[in-house]
């Protein structure tokens, strides 16, 4: 009998002993309510003994969560309709505040998530949305970390990860696109042209001083177009050629111009009454030609 009792009582002691023993894993810490009173410092990691009656154990993971925040549909500052989600990284830093202050810090923090996004979507304007992401992140990380320190918990990262366009807006920013990269094709092909026109410049500043380059040019062109097996045919003409006809031609009229007959005109002389002879007026007649007659016939008198 006695033996029996005493391994009863061992028995009851094992019992009670295995029912207060907890495993407490590397990446978790246990929050201990004695009589529903926390206690002030946490169990860490290993084999943790509590009184089986007295104590309870909340195990608390200090991981980092990754939480996905469901896409939120809002009007930018632009007013444009978009629908934008995000992901939420978050870890416990102290146990007891994620298990006295909040209920349920998981859900508090997503929906802390969510409203915030949403607050991010109406200061923001469209190009915000797409190209400057990071300023953006960074707002959000701070709205959503203030609540949450007061649970114990801090907001590594948020992330914003897509946002969702009306196809409306999709062609519009598609169009504007082209346009700027044909107006960049276009700038950059005048730039091109510019430059080349300036050495083209120079180069013909240096044939200038040196016709022979021009020559040699103009053989080297020759030879280009000979090795293609083509049916083209070019016959130099020497530019100096005609200058040299254009500068024998000018002397030809000016000496045109300068033999050209003079007109004489008639000089009447003063009449002092007195007729010439007939014999006088034939010679005279002989020396100026015809005499005239009718209306224009005009006396010669002697002085």
């Amino acid at each position: 009998m006695v033996v029996e009792a005493v391994l009863g009582i061992l028995a009851l002691l094992a019992l009670v002993t295995g029912s207060g023993v907890r495993v407490v894993r590397q990446y978790e810490r246990g929050v201990v309510f004695r009589f529903g009173r926390v206690r002030a410092v946490p169990r860490g990691p290993g084999l943790r003994l509590i009184l089986p009656v007295a104590d309870r154990m909340r195990k608390v993971n200090l991981q980092i969560v990754t939480m996905p925040v469901p896409a939120q549909e809002g009007i930018t500052r632009d007013n444009v309709t978009v629908r934008v989600d995000a992901v939420v990284y978050f870890k416990v830093i102290d146990p007891v505040q994620a298990v006295v202050e909040v209920q349920d810090y998981l859900f508090a923090v997503g929906q802390v998530a969510q409203t915030s996004l949403r607050s991010i979507i109406g200061k923001s304007e469209l190009d915000d949305l797409l190209s400057n992401r990071e300023r953006l992140n960074e707002g959000l990380e701070v709205m959503i970390d203030s609540p949450a320190l007061g649970w114990g918990i801090h907001i590594d990262r948020v992330e914003i990860k897509d946002v969702a366009l009306p196809e409306g807006m999709k062609r519009s920013i598609a169009r504007q696109a082209e346009a700027e990269r044909e107006r960049r094709a276009r700038v950059i092909t005048a730039d091109g042209e510019l430059q080349a026109s300036r050495k083209l410049a120079e180069a013909a500043e240096v044939m200038s001083e040196a016709p022979a380059a021009l020559q040699l040019r103009l053989l080297q062109t020759m030879v280009e177009v000979a090795a293609e097996k083509n049916s083209t045919v070019v016959l130099p003409f020497p530019v100096e050629l005609l200058r040299f006809l254009e500068r024998a031609q000018q002397p030809v009229t000016q000496e045109a111009v300068t033999h050209q007959p003079v007109t004489q005109q008639p000089v009447a002389e003063r009449s002092t009454g007195a007729r010439v002879p007939d014999s006088r007026r034939g010679d005279e007649a002989d020396r100026t030609g015809p005499e005239r007659t009718g209306p224009d016939r005009t006396d010669t008198v002697l002085p």
